[in-house]
This record gives C-alpha cells, sequence and structure tokens, in this order.
C-alpha cells in the first residue's frame, strides 16, 4: 500500500481555537494518520504532520487549507517566520511504494485543487518545482505577503496555478514534493539577533556553506534567547551533529553560548542513531544494528 507523509505550514501559532479548526480535518479519518503539530507563537506558524493512503491525505489536506482561509489573516499577521500565505507551504514526501514523480503529481492535483476551489494562487517548488527559479522555497516566498502584489507584476512570476492575483486575507501558497528533512533550532544565549544572522550566514548553502543547509536567525524574546533555525535538506550527507558543532565553533566567536536544540516536526531515527554513534564514540553502530537489537529483545 502507498504512503505518504505531508508537512503543510499554517501562519497562526498563538490562536490555539484557530489552529484545532485547522487540523479537525486531519483527524478521524479512514486511511489519514495526523501523527503530530506544533504551534510556535514566535513564529506564529503551526507545522502539521500527517501520513496515509496519497489520494485520502490529499484531500484532508485540501479542507485544512480551506479553513485556514477562513479562519486566518495576512493582513494583521505578525510573526518571526517568512510567510506568503495562510498556508504557506504543503510538502509531499514518498515514504512507501512511491515514487518522487507520484508525490509531484499529487502535488499538482492538490495545487489545481486549491486553485480552483479556493481562488489562491499556487506555486509548485522544490522537485514538483516548473521552473528551476522556483526549486528553492526561499525564493519563492520571496517579499513574504506583503510583496505578492509586487511580484505579480512580473510576469516570469506567474502562478502555476490560479490567477496572478493574491487571496486578500490568504494570500498565495507554495506546494511541492521533496525528500524529508530536519527541521532543526540551535539556542544562543544572546538576545542579539545579529549574531544568530552572522552564524546563520556562515553554515547556509546559499552564503556559501553547507550544500544541505538552509538557516535563518530569530529570536525568542521570552527567554532572552535567539535561535539560529534551520532545515537539514539531507541529513545523511549533513548530519545534525555537524551543524550544531559548526554552530557551536561559530558562535565562541561572538562570546556566545549554545544552550540546547530543538526538533520540530518528525525527525528520522536514522538521523538520531548517527548522532548518537558520533558523540558517544561507538564502533560499527548504525540502524541495522539496532533494529537487530530489539528484535532480540
Amino acid at each position: 500500500m502507498a504512503i505518504v507523509q505531508c508537512v503543510p505550514n499554517f501562519s497562526e501559532g498563538r490562536d490555539l481555537e484557530k489552529i484545532e479548526k485547522i487540523v479537525t480535518p486531519l483527524r478521524g479519518k479512514q486511511g489519514v494518520k495526523l501523527l503530530n503539530y506544533e504551534a510556535d507563537e514566535n513564529y506564529n506558524r503551526v507545522v502539521v504532520t500527517v501520513i496515509g493512503d496519497p489520494q485520502k491525505v490529499k484531500d484532508a489536506v485540501l479542507e485544512a487549507i480551506g479553513i485556514a482561509k477562513d479562519v486566518i489573516d495576512l493582513n494583521t499577521h505578525k510573526g518571526q517566520h517568512s510567510r506568503f500565505g495562510a498556508t504557506d507551504v504543503c510538502p509531499f514526501i514518498p515514504i512507501k511504494d512511491m515514487t518522487m514523480q507520484d508525490a509531484i503529481n499529487l502535488a499538482k492535483e492538490l495545487g489545481e485543487e486549491v486553485s480552483q476551489k479556493y481562488e489562491i494562487p499556487v506555486f509548485l517548488y522544490e522537485e514538483a518545482a516548473t521552473r528551476p527559479e522556483r526549486k528553492n522555497l526561499a525564493t519563492v516566498r520571496k517579499g513574504e505577503y506583503e510583496g505578492l502584489d509586487k511580484k505579480f507584476e512580473d510576469e516570469n512570476w506567474a502562478p502555476d496555478f490560479g490567477k496572478a492575483k493574491k487571496h486578500p486575507n490568504a494570500g498565495a501558497i507554495a506546494i511541492g514534493a521533496r525528500s524529508p528533512l530536519i527541521a532543526y533550532n540551535i539556542n544562543l544565549d544572546t538576545e542579539n539577533l545579529d549574531v544568530a544572522s552572522k552564524i546563520a550566514k556562515t553554515i547556509r548553502f546559499s552564503s556559501g556553506g553547507y550544500r544541505y543547509i538552509k538557516a535563518g536567525p530569530v529570536e525568542i524574546p521570552e527567554r532572552k534567547i535567539t535561535q539560529v533555525t534551520m532545515n537539514l535538506t539531507d541529513y545523511t550527507k549533513t548530519s545534525m551533529y555537524r551543524a550544531f558543532e559548526t554552530v557551536k565553533m561559530e558562535a565562541k566567536r561572538y562570546g556566545v553560548n549554545v544552550t540546547g536544540s530543538e526538533v520540530v516536526g518528525l525527525c528520522p531515527m536514522e538521523a538520531l542513531i548517527d548522532v548518537a554513534g558520533y558523540y558517544l564514540g561507538l564502533e560499527n553502530f548504525s540502524l541495522d544494528k539496532v533494529l537487530e537489537t530489539s528484535l532480540m529483545e
């Protein structure tokens, strides 16, 4: 049986009543499993992880996007995280008995339905991108909601589905297909956002850093800290421990300490085993070893 993972990000992280309304279509449906949803007040964003039958997941997510359109108004939305849509981004990840092309096709189906049913312009990104410059989400989202009108004046930025006109309160949406990634944030014991920004610039690929890291700075004022927030787009080539150790090393240049880190959403077991193997110095340590041990118990 084919299984797909979908990780829609909605631009609401503070109003729990609105969040519950958005995730309701993802609960209690046959063939659809809501695995996780994490809201962040500073980002003003909730990251949802759902898994199941490809068509049933797509239909449930379509319904959730419609609710987000009704309850989120980007004209009054403020948060630390970049956004240009009420449902800002919606990637499909092939998990079992699916190819990447299957995930791309699913993204296109959803994109067409979103544009027709809700009149929200849709951009395809990552593996589903129709142009090289649309592969990178940051490029697609550049200018955010406030810059959409100007973006649509450029014919090169006509949406893949729908009219070149932002939805009056829900903006636009990026829908795509990609491999699994890890959303990983590292905490710094400083309120100086400039320090976090400089470290993020050092490690991210777009500024000459690691090939599989996207990174930026975020303030967490109630904790009097900042974060280097990142996506590890291929943890098998740029590991979590490499990102963590590099941020620690760069932080020392500014007299700043790393106080902890967090994973947002799900994390592949293999990535955590890789971290454990590195820090414990275990020899011949692998996912196969862990699975072998668990089967013996």
